[in-house]
């Protein structure tokens, strides 16, 4: 039924949770994953007043804090794969809004599927969906498997 599933990654435990739920679930389909982590965009700290210094350097640190972020969640998720003999890819970028990066990727890479943890790293109301995973529920169309642990 499914041939190519999106599962975005952010290292929050219930992330990791619905990746390991996400390799068994394709590994029954026979399908192929695309891992997806969104990077989050160099925001300058908001600071007033006379005499702020900003290190020159502190895009570039950031930049590269986030790329080995990025780099370590994905590998995490790929490892879960390669263990279960799952096909998989994984893509990352940096967007301000990881609901439409999730869109984005799952529609470049053709996925027929987005499987996420109901939850991410910003917080869990343990009855409510969050905010990222929402959003992608309301605004995607293709299916949305949202992943909680019980």
């Amino acid at each position: 039924m499914f041939k190519q599933i999106l599962v975005p990654v952010d290292g929050s435990e219930l992330s990791i949770a619905a990746v390991k739920r996400a390799v068994k679930f394709a590994k029954e389909a026979k399908a192929q994953i695309t891992f997806y982590h969104a990077q989050p965009a160099f925001v300058p700290p908001l600071l007033a007043g006379e005499g702020v210094i900003m290190d020159a350097g502190a895009q570039q640190m950031f930049a590269e804090s986030r790329e080995k972020e990025a780099k370590h969640l994905l590998k995490t998720a790929t490892d879960h794969a390669d263990a279960e003999g799952v096909k998989h890819n994984d893509v990352t970028d940096i967007h301000d809004a990881p609901w439409q990066g999730i869109i984005e990727a799952a529609k470049k890479n053709s996925c027929d599927l987005i499987f996420m943890s109901s939850h991410g790293r910003r917080g869990v109301a343990s009855l409510l969906l969050g905010s990222e995973t929402q959003k992608v529920l309301t605004h995607c169309k293709i299916p949305v498997l949202v992943f909680r642990e019980s």
